[in-house]
């Protein structure tokens, strides 16, 4: 008798999560060939609703279904008491998430790969030490309940994602990126081209005068205004009642040119599906349209408590139950081309990463951050790194008053898709 059959008879409510993956990764440390390792991994979680209460067990020793059973069901004595149904079946999205070449990647080929990163890195900086991650995988999912929900879904993660140390004196840089796919993709070194265009920047060090001016974030800085952000925006966080945003859907709370959209839809993304984990199918979510706040993200709990529908917006791993999460999230570009937003800038400071960005409490959309890697703009031109600065400020005052977003926008690491956004003032402060 299989776990489904078991359980239907003990239980209300009743879905089986069966997930495999196989994983290849190759690792450069220092410039050099490091590991190469394959892993595999396969497991089962349920979860039950009994008497109105909510179980959970997972386990990846597939002879002991039994147990697994036994254990999620003496969960669910002491489980929240929950309001929900599991989803019966429902047409999702055609999304495109394998791709055979990714999938067949051979440990010679991502080496190669490594190596490629490597010649176009070390011409441009002899002494930088470069750290090279590189992980393909296969991944399945399934799921069934007792409603007649029975989905699967196969993806093909590709992920290239390197870290460059420069140390000169007392100088230290360290910038990364990362290329995250789930189709191979043919321009898949564009992203390293970008890192040796952010090393020969970085080469001429300048200064500027601390206090207020511009302060434009690039597509990767911007995960400063975006990481805050994203936490309001999430339906656990709306319950809870943490999230400043809690309560004011429909409300102009942004600058009109700030769109902000999850698309889980979106082929060859990370976080792409035809359905989420709980076999709800993914869609594309506007949560801020011109300024206005539109939605939130929820899964089936949350969705409940709120008393709406779920969003497509779980997310799991084996051992964890579901929660709402973002997909791919994005800020929508602007009309602005980048370099006429440069033009307009006589003294400022363009951010491309910050020191501790996401550390602490940052539900409340304030940060204090040094910046780890910044340009300064003069009279329209990047004209060098500056160093020993810091920037501060609360994500929700700063995006009610934007000066320009950027028609160009990029995709960071995979999974965050932004464009250059101009803060017109902030306070930029120096080393004490």
């Amino acid at each position: 008798m299989d776990i489904l059959t078991q359980l239907k008879k003990q239980a209300e409510q009743v879905e089986i999560l069966e997930l495999e993956n196989e994983k290849t990764t190759v690792d450069y440390e220092a410039n050099q060939l490091k590991t190469c390792t394959v892993a595999e991994t396969r497991g089962t979680a349920v979860r039950v609703v009994r008497k109105g209460r909510l179980g959970f067990a997972a386990s990846t020793d597939e002879a002991a279904r039994d147990k697994l059973a036994a254990n999620a069901l003496e969960s669910a004595t002491y489980g929240d008491r929950v309001e929900f149904s599991f989803p019966g079946p429902q047409p999702g999205p055609a999304v495109r998430t394998f791709d055979r070449t990714v999938a067949e990647l051979p440990i010679p080929r991502l080496v190669e790969i490594g190596r490629e990163i490597l010649d176009l890195v070390l011409p441009v900086e002899p002494e930088a030490r470069c750290n090279i991650s590189l992980e393909r995988s296969v991944a399945n999912a399934s799921i069934h309940n007792q409603a007649g929900l029975d989905v699967s879904f196969q993806t093909s993660p590709l992920s290239l994602g390197v870290e460059i140390d420069r140390i000169s004196g007392d100088d230290v840089l360290i910038i990364y990126d990362q290329l995250g796919t789930t189709l191979w993709d043919a321009a898949y070194l564009d992203f390293a081209h970008r890192l040796v265009e952010q090393l020969k920047l970085a080469r001429t060090l300048t200064t500027i005068k601390p206090g207020r001016m511009p302060v434009l974030f690039s597509p990767a800085g911007s995960l400063a205004l975006a990481l805050p952000l994203s936490q309001g925006l999430n339906g656990r966080e709306v319950f809870k009642g943490a999230s400043p945003l809690t309560g004011k859907i429909g409300e102009k709370l942004f600058d009109n040119k700030i769109t902000v959209i999850d698309d889980g839809t979106i082929d060859g993304k990370f976080a792409s599906a035809s359905y989420d984990d709980e076999g709800v199918p993914r869609r594309r979510n506007v949560l801020v349209e011109q300024g206005v706040l539109k939605g939130f993200l929820y899964d089936l709990k949350t969705a409940a408590q709120a008393g709406v529908a779920s969003t497509g917006s779980a997310s799991r791993g084996l051992f964890a139950p579901p929660a709402p999460a973002l997909t791919n999230f994005q800020i929508q570009p602007g009309e602005t081309p980048l370099k006429d937003i440069l033009a307009g800038i006589n003294e400022g400071i363009l951010v491309e990463a910050l020191l501790g960005m996401g550390q602490g409490n940052i539900i409340s959309g304030a940060f204090s951050n040094p910046l780890a890697l910044a340009y300064k703009i003069e009279k329209g031109e990047i004209v060098g790194r500056v160093k020993d600065l810091s920037i501060a400020g609360n994500i929700y005052e700063l995006l009610k008053n934007v000066g320009a977003v950027s028609r160009e926008a990029q995709w960071v690491f995979g999974t965050f898709q932004a464009p250059y956004i101009l803060i017109p003032e902030m306070n930029v402060a120096g080393k004490v």
